[in-house]
C-alpha cells in the first residue's frame, strides 16, 4: 500500500549503508525483486569487518604504508590513511616446515622485520588489530575470538558479516556468519570504505537428511558434499544449508564443512544460527545477557532456525537433496579434491591410476614396471620404495583444526597403534601443524599428543604449512631414489589443496583424507592397502580406530570452556617476544633499503592514468585452459635455480636465508620475480611445464621475469594470452600485482575466473575475452604477434574492441568491464590508486 517515496524512506532506514553514491537505492529494491534481478545485476555488499592473514596482510598493510607516503607526497596528510572498517590481522597463519622450527627463538628471529612492521602498523594505524604471533591462524582465531555473530554499536545492532583475504573466510559461515574471501586488492578497497560487488547470486538450499556411518567423519561428510555440490554446478551461488540433518552437525562440523566451499566453487555455505550454535557460544565464553539479546534480535529478524519445527523453509532459487546415510569413508585425490575415492577401493583405484593415460587421475606407468621396487638407505637401514608408497604424511591446520572429533580421532588412533607396537618409516616427512593452541591443549589434557609425537606427528608450529607447499625436503637418499625409479610416491594431508606437484615436485599422488586416515596410511606406509583385508602389523584398523562413544566422552573432558577462557587471555596479554619487540612510532615507515622483507612498492608512483592505447605488444605467455593463481602467484618455498633466489643471492643471503613466498609477500622486488615461476606452468612457447618463456626480439629464452625485465627497459608492453577458465583457485593479489609489476598490461583469455577478473581491473589490467566460438587456435594466432589495442575515449560495460596484430590480422575482443564502478576503477589505475585519492 506503500507509495514510492514511502518505500524509499523506509528503505533508507532499513539499509544501513545507503549512501546515493557506493549503495543505492536502486541496488535495495534489485535484492527485494530477486526472482527476477538475480544473475542479471550488481549489487554491492558492505561487511561489518575484515580478517587478514598474514600472507595477504603484510602486503596490504605495506601497500597502506606506501599510500601514506604518496599522499604525503601529493601534498596530503598521511594520517588520514587508516582502515575505515574494522580490521584484525591475524599474524599466525602460515609456517615453512623446516630445522629451524624447531628453535622458535630462530623462527621468530628470522622474521623479525615483517613482526616489526605489524608492531609499527599496530601502533600508527587506527580501527586495526593486530592479533600477535603463537596466537592462531586466521580462520580458527575468527571463529574463536573474533566472531560477533551480532554486532551492537551504540545500542544499534545488525548482523556480524566478514570478508577475509582467504578463500577459506567461508569457515565462519558455521557459526550463521555471512562471509566469504576475497581477494588482496579487493579487501584493502573494503578496509577504504569501498562496497564489495558482487552479482546478485543465487541461493541454492541444500537439505540434509538421515544419519552418517559411524566411521564416516565429519571429513568424509565434507568430501561427499563437495562432490554433490561440484555435480550441481553451484559456482558462483550462495548456499544455505537445513533439514533433520543440520541438527545432528555440531558447529565444529559445520564450520569443517563450510571451509570446505571454495572447492565447490560456491561464493559461501551458510549454516543458519539455531539452538546447536547457541549451546557452542555459551560453551565458548559468550556472556549470557548478549547470548539473551541475540537469541531475540535474530528471531525477531527471522534468522534464526529451528530443524525441530515444521515451520515453512525459507524459499530458495534451487533445492538439493544429500542423504548423510549414503556417506562412507573417502580419500581425494590423486590430483584433484573432487576425485573421490572410498577407502575401500584405494587399492584398486591406484592401480587403475597406474594404468591410466597421463591426465587428472592417470600416471600412465608401463604394465613391467607397476611393480618395480627401489632398494635405498637411510639413517643405517635399507627401505624399499614401490608405486604408492607415502613419503608425506600431513595433518595441516586449515580444514580440521576447528573440529575436535577428527583432531581426538587422529589421536586416540595414534594412541592404540603405538600400544598394539605401531610404527611410521622414518622417512616419511610426517607432521602436525594445527591453527592455535586450542588444538594443541586438547591433544595434550586429553593424554594423546605424546602418541601422535611417537608416531612422528609433532606440532612444528600453528598455521598452512603442507597445504601451501611449505613442506620441509625430502630426504636426499628418497628423493633420489623416487627419481631414478621413476616412483610415483604420494602425500596424504588432512587439507583441501593436492594438486600435483604442490607438496614437492617429486610427490605425484597426493590425497585428501581425514586426519585418522592420515596417521592409517602413514603406519601402513603405502596408499596400495585394502584396510578391510589387510591388517596393519598384526592387527586390522577397525581394530584401533575410536568409536563414536569413545571420542564424545574424549571431547566433553577435554574441550571445555576454559580452553576458551585460556586463548582470550592469551590473545589479551599477547607473549613475551612480541610484547619486547621494539618498532617506531612515527607516522610514515622508516623504510630500510637493504631490507629484503619490506620495500616500498611502485603501485602509487602515479595517483591518476588514464587507459592508453597497448601498441605492438609481445606476448609474455602464451597458456592454455584452467591457469590457477598457483600458476600465476608465488607461493611456498623459493627455489634456487630462480629468479627470485638470484636476487637474494646478491643481496647477500644463503639458501637457508631465503624463507618462503609467503614471508617475503612484503617484498615486491621478490614477489615479482617469483610470479608464474610454477615448475608446473604450461607455457605453449616452450612446450614443456617450466617457469620460462621466450623473449622475440632477442629469441632468447629466459625465466618470465628476466623476459619481462628486457620488455620494460626496452618499451615494449606485454599481454597475455590463455584458454578457458583463466584464474581458477584461491584468490590471490599477487596473482593481479605481480603481472602488473611485470608489464602486463592486458589478459586475453576465452574466460576468466570471476574473483580473479576483478582482480585484474582492481590493478589497472584490462581484462579482454575472445568472442564465443573463436580463441587463438581458429584465429590462426601464434603468440608470436605484436598486438596492438586501442581503447575509446568512453568505456562502456561489455563493450567490443578490436585488436590488430603485426600480421594484419584484425579480431573482435569483449572488455569484461560489468559496470561503471569498474570502468572507473579501471580508469584510475586499479581501485588502489582511486581510494588512495580520497585522501587528498
Amino acid at each position: 500500500s506503500l507509495n514510492y517515496t514511502e518505500k524509499n524512506d523506509i528503505w533508507r532506514k532499513i539499509i544501513r549503508n545507503c549512501d546515493g553514491f557506493l549503495v543505492k537505492e536502486t541496488d535495495a529494491m534489485n535484492i527485494l525483486d530477486w526472482k527476477t534481478k538475480q544473475n542479471n545485476v550488481e549489487v554491492p555488499f558492505c561487511p561489518a569487518r575484515v580478517v587478514l592473514q598474514d600472507f595477504t596482510g603484510i602486503p596490504a598493510m605495506v601497500d597502506f604504508a606506501a599510500m601514506r607516503e604518496a599522499v604525503r607526497n601529493a601534498g596530503g596528510d598521511p594520517v588520514k590513511v587508516n582502515p575505515a572498517c574494522p580490521t584484525d590481522l591475524t599474524v599466525d597463519h602460515s609456517l615453512q616446515i623446516d630445522f629451524i622450527l624447531k628453535n622458535q627463538e630462530m623462527e621468530f628471529g628470522r622474521n623479525r622485520e615483517r613482526l616489526q612492521f605489524f608492531k609499527w602498523s599496530s601502533k600508527v594505524f587506527k580501527n586495526i588489530s593486530i592479533i600477535p604471533p603463537e596466537t592462531g591462524m586466521a580462520h580458527q582465531v575468527n571463529l574463536e575470538y573474533l566472531s560477533r555473530v551480532v554486532f551492537e554499536v551504540k545500542d544499534f545492532l545488525y548482523p556480524d558479516s566478514v570478508v577475509g583475504t582467504d578463500s577459506h573466510t567461508t569457515m565462519v559461515n558455521g557459526l550463521g556468519i555471512l562471509g566469504w574471501g576475497v581477494g588482496g586488492i579487493e579487501t584493502e578497497a573494503v578496509m577504504l570504505g569501498m562496497p564489495v560487488t558482487l552479482t546478485l547470486p543465487e541461493v541454492v538450499g541444500c537439505e540434509l537428511t538421515g544419519t552418517a556411518s559411524p566411521l564416516a567423519t565429519s571429513i568424509d561428510i565434507v568430501l561427499s558434499i563437495t562432490k554433490h555440490l561440484r555435480q550441481a554446478d553451484v559456482a558462483g551461488k550462495f548456499v544455505e544449508f537445513f533439514g533433520s540433518g543440520v541438527s545432528q552437525l555440531s558447529v565444529a562440523d559445520r564450520t569443517t564443512i563450510a571451509n570446505m566451499c571454495p572447492e565447490y566453487g560456491a561464493i559461501l555455505s551458510f549454516f543458519p544460527v539455531d539452538n546447536v550454535t547457541l549451546k557452542h557460544l555459551k560453551h565458548t565464553g559468550f556472556d549470557k545477557a548478549k547470548l539473551e539479546v541475540m537469541e531475540a534480535y535474530l528471531k525477531a529478524v527471522k534468522l534464526f532456525r529451528n530443524y525441530e519445527s515444521s515451520s515453512r523453509e525459507p524459499e530458495y532459487s534451487q533445492v538439493l537433496q544429500i542423504s548423510l546415510s549414503s556417506i562412507i569413508p573417502y580419500v581425494s585425490g590423486p590430483k584433484r579434491s573432487q576425485d573421490r575415492v572410498a577407502v575401500n577401493n584405494m587399492k584398486s583405484d591406484f592401480q587403475a591410476c597406474l594404468n591410466e593415460k597421463t591426465g587428472v587421475k592417470g600416471f600412465q606407468i608401463a604394465v613391467e614396471k607397476q611393480n618395480d621396487i627401489v632398494p635405498v638407505q637411510y639413517e643405517g637401514n635399507e627401505y624399499k620404495l614401490s608405486h604408492g608408497c607415502i613419503v608425506i604424511a600431513a595433518v595441516i591446520s586449515c580444514t580440521n583444526n576447528c573440529n575436535p572429533s577428527v583432531m581426538l580421532a587422529a589421536g586416540l588412533l595414534a594412541k592404540k597403534a603405538v600400544e598394539a607396537g605401531l610404527v611410521v618409516k622414518p622417512y616419511i616427512r610426517t607432521s602436525l601443524s594445527p591453527g592455535s593452541g586450542m588444538v594443541t591443549h586438547y591433544l595434550s589434557s586429553s593424554g594423546v599428543l605424546p602418541y601422535l609425537s611417537k608416531l612422528g606427528f609433532e606440532v612444528v608450529g600453528y598455521g598452512c604449512s603442507t597445504c601451501v607447499g611449505n613442506t620441509a625436503p625430502l630426504p636426499e637418499a628418497i628423493r633420489n631414489a623416487i627419481k631414478q625409479g621413476d616412483i610415483i610416491a604420494c602425500g596424504v594431508l588432512s587439507g583441501t589443496k593436492n594438486f600435483e606437484g604442490r607438496l614437492c615436485d617429486c610427490v605425484r599422488a597426493n590425497y585428501l583424507a581425514s586426519p585418522p586416515l592420515v596417521v592409517a596410511y602413514a603406519i601402513a606406509g603405502t596408499v596400495r592397502i585394502d584396510f578391510e583385508t589387510e591388517p596393519l602389523g598384526n592387527i586390522y584398523l577397525r581394530d584401533i580406530w575410536p568409536t563414536r562413544k569413545e571420542l564424545h566422552t574424549v571431547e566433553e573432558e577435554c574441550v571445555i570452556s576454559s580452553m576458551f577462557k585460556e586463548l582470550k587471555e592469551k590473545m589479551e596479554k599477547g607473549n613475551k617476544r612480541w610484547n619486547s619487540l621494539e618498532a617506531p612510532e612515527s607516522a610514515l615507515f622508516p623504510w630500510d633499503l637493504k631490507s629484503t622483507y619490506i620495500r616500498c612498492p611502485s603501485f602509487f608512483d602515479k595517483l591518476v592514468i588514464s587507459p592508453q592505447a597497448i601498441e605492438n605488444a609481445h606476448v609474455l605467455l602464451y597458456l592454455g585452459d584452467s591457469v590457477t593463481t598457483d600458476h600465476i602467484s608465488p607461493a611456498g618455498s623459493i627455489a634456487r635455480s630462480s629468479a627470485a633466489a638470484k636476487y637474494l643471492t646478491n643481496k647477500g643471503l644463503t639458501p637457508r636465508e631465503f624463507n618462503s613466498y609467503g614471508a617475503r609477500r612484503g617484498n615486491d622486488a621478490v614477489m615479482t620475480r617469483g610470479t608464474f615461476a610454477n615448475i608446473k606452468l604450461l607455457n605453449k612457447f616452450i612446450g614443456k611445464p617450466a617457469p620460462k618463456t621466450i623473449h622475440f626480439p632477442s629469441g632468447q629464452t629466459l625465466d618470465v621475469f628476466e623476459a619481462a625485465e628486457l620488455y620494460q627497459k626496452e618499451g615494449i608492453p606485454v599481454i597475455i594470452l590463455a584458454g578457458k577458465k583463466y584464474g581458477l583457485g584461491s584468490s590471490r593479489d599477487w596473482a593481479a600485482k605481480g603481472p602488473f609489476l611485470l608489464g602486463v598490461k592486458a589478459v586475453l583469455a576465452e574466460s576468466y575466473e570471476k574473483v580473479h577478473k576483478s582482480q585484474l581491473i582492481g590493478i589497472g589490467i584490462a581484462p579482454l575475452q575472445f568472442l564465443p566460438g573463436e580463441n587463438p587456435n581458429t584465429l590462426g594466432l601464434t603468440g608470436r604477434e605484436q598486438f596492438s589495442i586501442l581503447f575509446p575515449p568512453e568505456l562502456s560495460p561489455g563493450m567490443t574492441l578490436d585488436i590488430k596484430t603485426s600480421t594484419g590480422k584484425v579480431f573482435s575482443v569483449i572488455a569484461l568491464f560489468e559496470n561503471d564502478v569498474e570502468i572507473t576503477l579501471y580508469k584510475y589505475g586499479g581501485s588502489l590508486n582511486f581510494v588512495a585519492q580520497r585522501f587528498l
